[in-house]
């Protein structure tokens, strides 16, 4: 099961790194391009001032955060798992 949604665009260099760490640590998401889903588009720009600034990462509980580092991705999924 997923924690969270991440945004991202095939031609996104950050996009492909933050994959790469995520799934080296096993860490489970799913991943929306929004260049294929414009919903998805409008879901990225509401976390962003109006910005489609990718990779975008949606938690279950409603909060985003915008380019992450692995270490703050893994810090906001152990609080959400307490």
């Amino acid at each position: 099961m997923s924690t969270f949604t991440m945004y991202t665009t095939p031609w996104c260099g950050y996009c492909h790194r933050l994959r790469s760490q995520l799934d080296r640590e096993g860490i489970t998401y799913e991943t929306v391009d929004i260049e294929q889903h414009p919903e998805a588009a409008r879901i990225v720009e509401s976390a962003n001032d109006g910005n489609q600034t990718v990779p975008t990462l949606v938690y279950a509980d409603g909060t985003a955060q915008t380019n992450p580092s692995l270490a703050q991705v893994k810090e906001k999924l152990a609080a959400l798992a307490s």
